[in-house]
């Protein structure tokens, strides 16, 4: 019998179910969404009962559309959005919403970690400040505000490890998402016993540590029921969804960058040291999906997030004339930028519709066109935001370079590598060629790789990437756009240093 992987991603906005052949092809797919909630202003949470029941969906759908029986799937690989609090009691029932990555809520409870520690050690054990992002502060706000349900706490899982316990019975996690909780010491690959005690955690409440190939536990029988696999399927650790999704595009070795636009916008570099923007912060240093690597990881909040907002608000034309020709808004969004030219004719769009992380780490800044006149058009506002949000990769691209990563190659993945405006206005931004892959199914696809290995069908995640990832096409900077770029950047990075202290006072009157 042909025996295929499963490769499952928890995002945000849904879950993606993926079924892959050992050379790489696609098999099958499923997709099931849902919304997060947003009970405040800047909170963000999602019941993990959505997750289950999107993989229930999710799965069955890929395996019926696959006509394969459970019994080919040699492993299953989880992936999913990274940082976010799930909450167990003592009898492995949820206790709240799971408060999500994008969440902002938790500002003073890093403030208080940053000051106990100190920023230096912070960032020399964790190689990470504090951010609200993350979910040790998160655990403390929830001491702070909601005592009962931190009496009531019982294990601590991100999201996709709450899936794994659906499918598993066992409570565990990799060591590249737990890189983002800020209770790990990234050198040892292992829980920070200081962190822990300032939280009052045990090892007991967090899950067991995992390797992202290792095998974490299998499919039982009640989860076989609710989603069609076979009892006893190995489930690996998986991955958190960036360094899944690295995976899933070949950035194993040191030198090989990865950018990916999704609503969020990640630049990612494997490396095979430990590299630390100490004592600035300004990007991220996690263990890698791969055993014994790292990477370096910058992270913009609103990324594809940013036209998705335009689309939105100010795209009912386009919407309109979307459906009349049969295809996606995006698509009729890009045609319609590709109008203008390079730069914008001066303006400039600071992407922080939901604050900003890498590298400013700054949850107050705002979004901002900025160099507005008579002459701008719609294409000219809709370019200038898909150019500042890749200037935003930008800013994070050269702080990895600054800590002495070589660069050796750009390979785009996300909603950014299916457009070619996108592809032109990246090579010219990062003045450097950018590929784009055979398959581009992101974090679902880097996960089902991780499984090829816990299911002994390659020995090593870089052999597997060898084997099945594919680069299809390349696009070359235009040295004129990029002439262009070039002088924009600066003006960009001082836009938004000159505007930060009147985001924080705007911050204030809401």
């Amino acid at each position: 019998m042909t025996k295929a992987v499963l490769g499952i991603d928890v995002g945000t906005s849904g879950t993606r179910a993926l079924i892959v052949a050992p050379d790489g092809s696609l098999i099958a797919q499923a997709h099931h969404p849902y919304e997060p909630a947003h009970p405040r202003p800047s909170w963000s949470e999602q019941d993990p009962q959505d997750w289950w029941n999107a993989v229930q969906v999710s799965v069955k759908a890929a395996l019926e559309k696959a006509s394969l029986p459970s019994s080919a799937i040699a492993a299953v690989g989880l992936s999913g959005q990274m940082h976010g609090l799930v909450m167990l009691d003592e009898k492995s029932a949820v206790i709240r919403p799971a408060i999500l990555w994008n969440d902002q809520r938790c500002i003073e409870e890093c403030a208080e970690i940053e000051a106990h520690f100190t920023r230096e050690r912070l960032i020399d054990i964790a190689c990470n400040p504090a951010l609200a992002g993350f979910t040790a502060p998160k655990i403390a706000w929830v001491a702070r505000h909601e005592s009962e349900n931190r009496r009531r706490l019982s294990h601590v899982l991100l999201p996709k490890d709450y899936v794994r316990f659906k499918l598993t019975g066992g409570f565990a996690t990799d060591v590249s998402d737990a890189s983002g909780m800020l209770l790990l010491d990234i050198r040892k690959r292992d829980y920070w016993p200081d962190m822990l005690r300032l939280l009052g955690l045990t090892s007991a409440i967090l899950p067991k540590l995992y390797e992202s190939p290792e095998v974490t536990g299998f499919v039982t029988s009640e989860a076989a029921k609710a989603t069609g696999l076979a009892v006893g399927t190995p489930v690996v650790a998986g991955a958190g969804d960036q360094a899944a999704a690295a995976v899933g595009n070949g950035i194993v070795t040191a030198g090989a960058v990865s950018a990916t636009i999704g609503t969020s916008g990640v630049v990612f570099a494997a490396t095979d040291r430990l590299l630390v923007d100490s004592p600035a912060g300004r990007v991220h240093s996690f263990c890698h999906a791969v055993p014994g690597k790292w990477h370096i990881m910058g992270v913009v909040l609103a990324a594809g997030g940013s036209l998705q907002w335009v689309r939105n608000n100010l795209a009912l034309v386009e919407k309109a004339e979307a459906e009349k020709l049969g295809v996606d808004v995006y698509e009729v969004l890009c045609r319609k930028a590709s109008v203008a030219p390079a730069g914008s004719e001066g303006l400039i769009f600071l992407p922080y519709l939901t604050g900003e992380r890498s590298p400013i780490n700054d949850p107050y800044a705002r979004g901002a066109w900025i160099g507005l006149t008579a002459r701008h058009s719609k294409a000219h506002l809709i370019r200038a935001v898909v150019e500042g949000a890749t200037f935003a990769m930008r800013d994070c691209l050269e702080v990895i370079r600054e800590l002495g990563c070589d660069l050796r190659e750009i390979r785009l993945s996300g909603g950014g590598a299916s457009s070619q405006l996108w592809h032109s206005i990246q090579a010219g931004v990062y003045n450097y060629p950018v590929s784009s892959l055979a398959v581009s199914e992101g974090s679902a696809y880097g996960a089902a790789i991780l499984a090829m290995v816990g299911g002994e069908i390659y020995d090593t995640v870089e052999d597997a990437c060898e084997a099945v990832i594919k680069v299809t096409t390349t696009t070359n900077p235009v040295a004129a756009e990029a002439s262009v770029y070039e002088r924009m950047f600066p003006i960009y990075r001082r836009a938004y240093r000159q505007l930060a202290d009147e985001f924080k006072a705007l911050h204030s009157l809401t």
